[in-house]
């Protein structure tokens, strides 16, 4: 039982030895998507800087799509990001999937794993990313399940601050929950700018302030997405349209509190052609050098 406690701090102490985030070079990615397997392939060089998967759809996948998805990662670096390990979930960690997507992400060389704030498991997989409660003992449930999770994957991850529309049992307000979930975990974040803006909105906060509240030393990278407006005060966070011009703008301020990270634009659902997706990738990288432009040049020796 010792050797196992030493073995696990090692690998808790090897994962958090560097607080900079991987690949911290500003750079624009595309999720990739089945339908978009063909286009990718033969995609113009520099279309794109980097591809991001969700791991359990290409875990254990073969054939001609196997052989797909391997030439295309074997030359974009490739980010990963789950959606079904239930960190806040009731349920018992799912330890036997953690060492499976932990030799997919060895496989691949993935540059890093992030996972929403979330929980989809109670029971059996309820197929949707449901709100953990803002409480205190929350905050030490989800805590531990990260530090786990990063034992058994022997890398950091990167948690989402993820949109939701219901906030059941709050104790804390939603900014004072994330970073206590960073703090206890000693965590990364993964800044999804969208979803501040979706949440301003269906709950009534200030965007800027609660962007600026973040704890810039730990996000590793950023997503960008279009959503759906239900009403005046309800924004479904679909990724089935274009960036808005107030998230473009939210990007901006988000990339002069933590600098021009790697971003990646988030398109899930009425897919365009890839030309369309360029478009916004390349509006990724204009504020991503107008903020490198903005940089005192001693930041940039």
């Amino acid at each position: 039982m010792k050797g196992n406690v030493e073995k696990a701090s090692a690998a808790r102490a090897s994962a958090a030895a560097s607080p900079e985030p991987v690949n911290a070079r500003p750079c624009a990615g595309i999720g990739l998507r089945r339908a978009l397997l063909g286009p990718l392939r033969d995609a113009e060089p520099g279309q794109f800087d980097f591809l991001e998967v969700a791991p359990e759809n290409w875990i254990g996948v073969g054939g001609r799509l196997g052989r797909q998805f391997e030439a295309l990662v074997e030359r974009h670096p490739l980010y990963c990001h789950g959606l079904s390990l239930s960190l806040g979930g009731p349920d018992a960690l799912d330890e036997t999937f953690v060492q499976r997507l932990r030799r997919f992400l060895d496989r691949h060389r993935a540059v890093v794993y992030s996972e929403h704030l979330s929980y989809c498991t109670d029971g059996a997989h309820l197929y949707d990313l449901a709100p953990i409660p803002f409480t205190g003992e929350a905050v030490r449930h989800v805590a531990a399940r990260i530090r786990r999770v990063q034992d058994l994957l022997g890398r950091r991850i990167a948690i989402e601050n993820v949109s939701y529309y219901a906030a059941p049992w709050r104790e804390l307000d939603e900014i004072d929950f994330i970073r206590a979930v960073l703090e206890e975990a000693d965590c990364d974040l993964l800044l999804d700018v969208n979803n501040i803006h979706v949440n301003s909105v269906n709950h009534g906060y200030e965007a800027t302030a609660f962007l600026h509240a973040l704890p810039a030393h730990r996000v590793a990278y950023l997503h960008i997405a279009g959503h759906y407006r239900e009403a005046e005060d309800l924004i479904i966070d679909s990724h089935g349209a274009p960036v808005i011009e107030p998230v473009w703008r939210l990007l901006d301020l988000a990339y002069a509190h933590v600098g021009p990270l790697p971003t990646l634009l988030e398109r899930d659902f009425n897919l365009p052609p890839l030309a369309e997706l360029s478009t916004e990738v390349a509006r990724i990288r204009a504020a991503q050098q107008r903020a490198l432009d903005a940089l005192p040049r001693h930041a940039l020796a």
